[in-house]
């Protein structure tokens, strides 16, 4: 994409790869490196920046991507959480986080007034990415919009490491690895 656009008035924002929120200036010239899964990854003159999907309309010029729903048929089930999750991205990476390997584990149980509750664990690329709890956030909100999902929660895990070995071959596809 690498378009350049201007940011209409200041506009909260995430640095990546750390992970601290931010303003960035109205007037800021941004670049915009990746739209996937409704967040905007731009590049300033300061370096790289997630902007929210509900902020990407602070960016003149840019039409908000609609996102594609996760529901299969309209009902709960595993793979409308697995579709849901498929819609959530590194900022850095084009590549979906189940694609990318980082989704170990899925549990979901009925609750007592038969909704849902959905656990997962996931892990990050590198340890120290400052980008997980917003990932992980991304990934639970997305979930807990599914129907009847009553809770929804997303742990970081760290075993297993993740390696390249674990991107699908979808995902080695999209990143020209083979």
């Amino acid at each position: 994409m690498n378009q350049e656009f201007v940011l209409s008035q200041n506009c909260p924002a995430t640095v990546i790869p750390a992970g601290d929120k931010v303003r960035l200036s109205a007037g800021t010239k941004v670049f915009i490196t990746q739209s996937l899964g409704g967040n905007v990854t731009v590049r300033t003159d300061q370096g790289l920046f997630q902007i929210a999907k509900e902020n990407a309309g602070l960016i003149e010029g840019y039409t908000v991507k609609e996102e594609a729903t996760a529901l299969v048929g309209g009902a709960f089930s595993e793979e409308a959480v697995w579709s849901a999750m498929k819609t959530c991205f590194d900022p850095e990476i084009p590549v979906n986080i189940v694609d990318l390997g980082l989704v170990y584990d899925l549990s979901i149980e009925k609750t007592p007034a038969g909704g849902h509750s959905v656990e997962v664990k996931m892990t990050l690329t590198a340890p120290g990415c400052g980008m997980g709890p917003v990932i992980a956030e991304d990934a639970r909100s997305k979930i807990a919009r599914l129907p009847t999902v009553e809770s929804a929660k997303v742990h970081i895990v760290w075993d297993p490491q993740w390696t390249p070995q674990m991107i699908s071959e979808t995902g080695r596809k999209v990143l020209g690895i083979e």
